[in-house]
């Protein structure tokens, strides 16, 4: 009995033995066997650009003013509406005016008929054409030479905020893509149209400020919205582009990996020219055509301990000693 048991536990342990070797065996096979991807070179749009932050604000932004003290009567126009230089936007009584019809009213309709025909109403008129983006008085209020009852605006723009560190890449007149963080939908295209001399402190970091024209300005915008900004300072149309992945640093060289037989690992190196590249995708120069093939190894599994050459186009990461 005992010697039979001993057997049986020999058996499993043979067993055990002959698949742990068969599962090394073949493990180490398929670590050692390297799969890649084939693609080819496309053709496309690749361009480099300054994304950054800023806001909507008014072109030139004119507060409009009393020339007198006194009581608004008439308010003629609304947020939103748009203006001509000359357009009477509100009538108001002077302090005089308002106490003497006041005091009129109370003698009969006719002589408050008669001071309000003799002692005319002052109107407000607005000083350049633009759009009411501000109304900051009622009918009734009582306001004086320094409150503010409109705000004018002639356009509005996007001022985007550009760190120093890119600030050289901008130049007037460049292409521009805005999006608004309350409408994300909304891609609105514009061009750089002034780029300011003085910067200012945020964050530490030396910002100048960018106006940013757009070339229609939708119904949504509002002074003060939040915008996403991409200025384009380069673009290239028709260019070779491969994925970033593909192109390596070996020996000094950009290199791409490519078959040069039928084997799964007959691969070489072949050095090759880029240019631009955006999140994506590099441009190639010199070294490849639209026929070539080149391999993209298979991330999904990484050999450990494996050495060659390293991507230099994607993002590294920091390694602690």
């Amino acid at each position: 009995m005992v010697s039979r048991n001993k057997l049986v536990w020999g058996i499993v342990v043979l067993v055990a033995v002959i698949g742990g070797a068969v599962f090394y065996v073949f493990n180490t096979n398929r670590s050692t066997q390297k799969s890649f991807e084939e693609v080819r070179p496309s053709r496309g749009t690749i361009s480099s650009s300054v994304s950054t932050t800023g806001a909507v604000e008014p072109q030139t932004r004119v507060k409009i003013q009393s020339s007198v003290g006194g009581r608004i009567e008439e308010i003629l126009v609304e947020e939103g509406r748009l203006v001509k230089k000359g357009m009477v936007l509100a009538m108001l009584s002077s302090t005089e005016r308002a106490a003497l019809l006041d005091a009129a009213k109370l003698q009969g309709k006719s002589e408050q008929t008669y001071w309000d025909n003799v002692y005319k109403k002052t109107a407000v008129i607005a000083p350049m054409d633009g759009q009411v983006i501000v109304r900051s008085v009622d009918p009734g209020q009582t306001v004086t030479t320094s409150d503010s009852l409109f705000v004018l605006s002639d356009r509005l723009l996007v001022k985007a905020y550009v760190d120093e560190t890119d600030i050289g890449r901008v130049k007037v007149g460049q292409r521009a893509v805005v999006g608004l963080d309350a409408y994300p939908e909304i891609q609105v295209n514009g061009v750089v149209g002034h780029i300011y001399y003085e910067s200012h402190l945020q964050n530490n970091v030396n910002i100048y400020n960018v106006d940013v024209v757009p070339d229609q300005i939708p119904e949504v915008f509002r002074s003060g919205m939040s915008a996403n900004v991409k200025i384009i300072v380069e673009e290239k149309y028709n260019a070779l582009l491969l994925p970033i992945r593909a192109v390596e640093s070996r020996n000094g060289k950009t290199v791409v990996l490519q078959r040069r037989g039928s084997k799964p690992e007959d691969v070489r190196y072949t050095a090759v020219l880029t240019g631009m590249q955006d999140e994506s995708r590099i441009e190639i120069l010199d070294g490849l055509s639209d026929n070539s093939v080149v391999l993209l190894p298979d991330t999904s599994f990484v050999i450990p301990g494996k050495k060659g050459g390293s991507n230099p186009f994607m993002p590294q990461r920091s390694r602690t000693r």
